[in-house]
């Protein structure tokens, strides 16, 4: 006999259902007053390296610093650029109002070797001919490095790095790293999570700091909102930052109670080097995936998928809307393999990850997309080819909160679901494509490199190539008056 319990179930109330654990959203995240300046974090005391008596470090082998050079270009831009508006829904403490570029403009005259920006991002760097950093955008943190905490709306030249040779630069939500010919890393911005790998949580950095790390010479930096990742010259991945949905790969999202009410984190805030690498079978058992070396590796908000040197995929991190590739949303607290990936003929060439997320392009030449580009409807749980993109020699990808642009073929595909702001070039009155759709007036361009920041996009285009440099010289020109 069944007997109906009551509401109140057992006498404690109502029934509380544990709300349902999602990622923080971009318009929270931004606010800029810092709830509780860097909780005090725990009573970690973290051991810092002295930087005064090492030897200078010797320049990374000319090779090396070869295969990180891509062919560099004039800038265009396109999308939101009242920096201070991006992903928020109110006008409040916005001085001046720019309309959206619903089309790509001109943007300085200067040439760049390098352009980063990040799908949670506000603000962009950038890499002169001369190998100096350049910064621009929302500052609120100092993430330009600019050693203060204003608004910046033109490229400007970071003084504190101007007798170093920059050869990559990495944005987070509100956080810059900067990497060096020496395989040395600079960070500034948002320290709060320690995702400037300095060795506290300071904060605000306003000025590049040298992150506390000492091992072999660092190749290639990245970042996640408010968690960073780096790789070394013999394939070893260290990351740093928020451990909360275990996108540090370190096998612990480090939560711990302050009182009985207050969640914090163990922040990890110098690079911590990933020593596992796991393999799931279908029955849930788990083993290591020994001698892994990293080549590559891209990250989203909360999340990070890698290659290594035979092809095989690895993602870990934040699991809603089927992001990593393992056909549950469940979050991985080490890197696991993607089995997909795992194929002969099959396995990957480079990586691109959005907020919610990841692309993978094969050594085919193929593209797959799991994860979810759009604020609503499915999710690819695991890699699904892009099919309207079969065929397309695929040169670099960009990747914003659900936008993504694409160059191939010399020309350039958009390809994001409303709401956009014009970061997809596609024009004034079609300004968002739920497929990939070919951008007006793009075709027949050499665009060597694409960025995108959460709404807009920067694109490095080649203008020794005569077609290019006539349609560059005809484009409209984005001018800031001061």
């Amino acid at each position: 006999m069944s007997a109906k319990r009551k509401a109140g179930g057992n006498g404690n109330g109502p029934n509380k259902r544990r709300p349902k654990k999602k990622e923080s959203d971009y318009e929270d995240e931004v606010s800029e007053e810092s709830e509780e300046e860097a909780q005090t974090s725990s009573s970690q005391v973290e051991v810092l390296i002295p930087h005064d008596n090492m030897d200078p470090p010797s320049k990374l082998p000319d090779d090396l610093l070869a295969t990180m050079d891509k062919t560099p270009g004039h800038m265009l831009i396109s999308g939101m650029v009242t920096w201070d508006l991006t992903g928020k829904r109110d006008r409040k403490n916005v001085v001046k109002v720019r309309p959206n570029l619903y089309s790509f403009h001109r943007f300085t005259d200067e040439k760049y070797r390098f352009a980063a920006s990040g799908c949670a991002a506000a603000h962009t760097i950038l890499i002169n001919m001369d190998r100096r950093a350049l910064a621009f955008g929302r500052n609120p943190s100092g993430q330009l490095g600019l050693s203060d905490t204003k608004l910046c709306e033109k490229p400007t030249i970071i003084p504190t790095l101007e007798k170093l040779n920059i050869v990559q630069a990495a944005v987070g939500r509100h956080h810059s790293l900067f990497l060096t010919d020496t395989g040395t890393v600079f960070a500034c911005g948002d320290n709060k999570s320690g995702q400037c790998g300095v060795g506290n949580t300071t904060p605000v950095i306003t000025v590049p700091t040298l992150i506390n790390y000492r091992g072999p010479p660092i190749v290639r930096i990245g970042c996640g909102a408010e968690f960073s990742v780096i790789l070394d010259i013999k394939g070893n991945l260290h990351t740093f930052g928020l451990p909360e949905y275990g996108q540090l790969g370190h096998n612990t999202d480090a939560k711990y109670f302050v009182n009985a009410n207050k969640l914090s984190f163990h922040f990890e805030t110098s690079p911590k080097k990933v020593v596992l690498y796991i393999e799931k079978n279908k029955d849930g058992h788990v083993n290591p995936v020994d001698n892994v070396q990293i080549v590559d590796f891209a990250c989203g908000n909360n999340h990070t998928v890698a290659i290594d040197s035979k092809k095989r995929v690895y993602s870990w991190g934040f699991g809603g809307f089927g992001r990593l590739g393992h056909a549950e949303p469940k979050d991985e607290m080490v890197p696991r393999l993607i089995k997909f990936f795992d194929v002969h003929g099959r396995g990957a060439r480079s990586v691109y990850c959005g907020a919610t997320f990841s692309l993978v392009v094969n050594e085919l030449g193929v593209l797959f997309l799991f994860g979810q580009n759009k604020k609503t409807g499915e999710a690819n749980m695991y890699p699904k080819p892009v099919q309207d993109l079969s065929g397309w020699n695929i040169t670099d990808i960009g990747c914003a909160n659900t936008s993504i642009v694409i160059s191939a073929d010399d020309t350039l595909i958009g390809w994001g679901a409303s709401p956009t702001y014009g970061e997809l070039g596609i024009g004034e009155f079609q300004k968002s494509s739920t497929v990939p759709k070919e951008v007006p007036k793009m075709d027949n361009m050499k665009i060597p490199q694409v960025t995108m920041g959460y709404s807009h996009t920067i694109i490095l285009i080649n203008t020794d190539h005569d077609g290019t440099k006539v349609k560059y010289e005809k484009m409209p020109q984005y001018a800031i008056d001061d």
